[in-house]
């Protein structure tokens, strides 16, 4: 996706440049579910920068509905035969003719305008595709599944604490149409829960906060992905409400790079949030930023119906990250730092 883009090579190379120990990956086959995702993407481009840097042999198996989209995204490793493009619906069961060692599944719809339009495929894609994983990981010699889970299932801030730690468990309305994200990923952790008990499958549970970086997709219609499509095109930066929602953020190199130490060093039925607590801002505050880095301004404008139903609720989603700190993860990036090498790569998008 960015193969000339050397800003993005260099995420890359910090990420596995990092002492984490690779070597336990030798030979490993890995099925990635939502490949062409933000967060699948990077994985992906990390595995196979590991294979040329390292030569550890790692098959990498992209799943996604979209066989036109998984070429396009991956097109430079079409020849590779360390890659292989598995184009198909998570809501049905795994192929049994390939056997995986590590299973990440991140498919979901995970931005506002599609919690709208598609709410079903919404709660389905985590509630029924976590079940199509956990069944293939119960029968088959799966050594990890990671399940990507989010800030959102704590909910809204009952005002008991100032940031939420694995524990907390906070207000979802479920008879409303956003709560399907959040809901779907409450049922699905506990889904998961119930193989480890049953069926010995071995799960770690990342709980990921907003994630941002270059490989967003273009119909991401989350707040700061719009923010940084502002920024990237020269425009004032677009604020949809009075920006007092205070939210935990983590660039995407961070994000991918925590997944990896915990696919290498989580504890089995654990969850553990990643975020960077240099980006707890409020989205009015993120929005200044990434205007004064190219040097224009924050305008107001409401958010029409449609979008406004897409929003979640919470005003405050702080994480605590001390329990994957104490694992020995700490972030790479900076808060300046990641904002402008988001801003740096999307201009360059090749």
């Amino acid at each position: 996706m960015f193969s000339n883009n050397l800003d993005y090579q260099k995420d890359i190379e910090k990420v596995i440049q990092e002492q984490l120990a690779w070597e336990k990956l030798r030979n490993k086959s890995f099925l990635i579910i939502g490949a062409s995702g933000m967060i699948g993407t990077f994985l992906i481009d990390c595995l196979m920068a590991l294979n040329e840097t390292q030569n550890l042999d790692i098959s990498v198996y992209a799943m996604g509905r979209n066989q036109g989209k998984l070429e396009s995204r991956f097109v430079n490793y079409l020849n590779d035969s360390n890659f292989h493009i598995t184009a198909g619906d998570i809501l049905k069961p795994l192929s049994s003719e390939i056997d995986y060692d590590f299973i990440i599944h991140g498919a979901s719809n995970t931005h506002p305008n599609a919690y709208v339009s598609d709410p079903i495929n919404t709660i389905m894609t985590n509630i029924k595709g976590t079940e199509q994983v956990l069944e293939y990981a119960a029968k088959h010699s799966v050594e990890r599944v990671l399940f990507l889970s989010t800030v959102e299932i704590y909910g809204e801030n009952r005002g008991d604490v100032e940031k939420f730690d694995e524990q907390y468990c906070g207000y979802i309305d479920s008879n409303t149409l956003r709560a399907g994200y959040p809901e779907g990923k409450r049922a699905s952790e506990a889904l998961c829960q119930a193989y480890i008990q049953q069926y010995g499958v071995d799960v770690v549970i990342p709980r990921l906060c907003r994630i941002f970086g270059p490989t967003m997709l273009e119909e991401d219609s989350k707040a700061s992905s719009q923010f940084i499509r502002n920024a990237v095109n020269d425009e004032d930066i677009v604020l949809k409400s009075e920006g007092t929602q205070y939210y935990s953020y983590c660039y995407v190199a961070d994000a991918a790079f925590a997944l990896l130490f915990l696919l290498l060093e989580g504890k089995s039925g654990e969850a553990y949030n990643i975020a960077n607590s240099q980006f707890d801002l409020t989205l009015k505050e993120l929005a200044e930023k990434l205007a004064a880095t190219v040097g224009k301004k924050v305008i107001y404008e409401l958010p029409d119906q449609k979008e406004a139903a897409g929003y979640s609720k919470a005003t405050q989603a702080i994480l605590a990250t001390d329990k994957i700190e104490r694992l020995g993860w700490k972030p790479i990036y900076s808060l300046n730092e990641g904002l402008e090498q988001v801003i740096k790569i999307m201009k360059n998008k090749e």
